[in-house]
């Protein structure tokens, strides 16, 4: 039997977040500097689905980029701007702090929606949110005494570009955006190619760097920017749950990095608000 749209939707952005469950872990493991590691997260997945889209794609694939028009301008610039925050955010605080910033994301997606989109928010989808920007507040907080804010406010820049792109995606669910999402990609390598020093992949790099730009970013952006076409932007947001759990925990298990008490308690409390929040929505549904 067929998957019928919500189905096909959940398990497009499941199997996205357990591929990048990992990704955490490969850029701490990683010897290179924030901007060479962004270039690489840029480039190598731009030419993975640049190949992959011609092959399907052939001639058709120009228009199919101009299709995108300026939904696909937009997805492109937002996931630009995601891309590079995410790894700045990852080497300025803790890696359980950047997740759980990005664990606002399904929030920030269901106001973004409800305001652009006019796709109504109930009363249960408010209460989360309220409940989730005070574990936030109470996270920034332990972060103001340890110096790192800025880490904490580039995740929450990322959180807020998730929500956008997939409100974007959702606008025009007709379009496919993956090849504006590679063209992101394209703009990432380039910005960071400015201010790279040393490109040469040294050791471990030479094996980390392509498995982490392969299975942790092409597949993943390719399924991700898929699965708003079929379910809401909040509800493919919710699956950057799993990486904000699981992503600590393959950091701390491999290299011991644990997480501030306050960082586990606004976690949990921020976890366990949308988990809730989404088994009530399924259970409505």
């Amino acid at each position: 039997m067929p998957y019928g749209d919500q189905k096909k939707g959940m398990l497009l952005a499941f199997t996205a977040i357990i591929f990048i469950t990992p990704d955490s872990l490969l850029i701490r493991l990683a010897n290179l500097t924030s901007w060479n590691l962004i270039f690489y997260r840029g480039f190598i997945p731009f030419l993975v689905v640049f190949a992959g889209l011609l092959i399907i794609y052939k001639n058709k694939f120009i228009s199919q980029l101009i299709e995108n028009g300026w939904h696909g301008i937009a997805y492109a610039s937002v996931f630009t701007i995601t891309n590079i925050f995410f790894v700045i955010s990852i080497e300025n605080t803790t890696v359980a702090n950047t997740l759980i910033m990005i664990a606002l994301a399904p929030m920030l997606a269901a106001i973004i929606s409800f305001i652009f989109l006019k796709e109504n928010t109930d009363q249960k989808t408010w209460i989360a949110i309220s409940i989730t920007t005070l574990a936030v507040i109470y996270i920034f907080n332990d972060s103001f005494e340890k110096g790192d804010v800025l880490g904490n406010f580039f995740g929450l820049i990322c959180a807020t570009g998730l929500a956008v792109g997939a409100v974007i995606i959702r606008s025009t669910k007709k379009i496919n955006l993956v090849p504006s999402a590679m063209m992101g990609k394209l703009m990432v390598a380039l910005i960071a190619l400015l201010f790279a020093d040393n490109l040469v992949l040294k050791g471990n790099d030479s094996i980390i760097i392509p498995l982490m730009c392969i299975m942790c970013v092409a597949i993943p952006f390719v399924l991700i920017t898929l699965a708003p076409r079929y379910i809401t932007a909040a509800e493919v947001n919710l699956f950057f749950l799993l990486e904000t759990i699981l992503g600590p925990l393959w950091v701390w298990l491999a290299i011991k990095e644990q997480p501030s008490t306050e960082t586990i308690i606004g976690g949990i409390i921020i976890i366990a608000t949308i988990a809730t929040h989404s088994v009530l929505s399924l259970k409505k549904t």
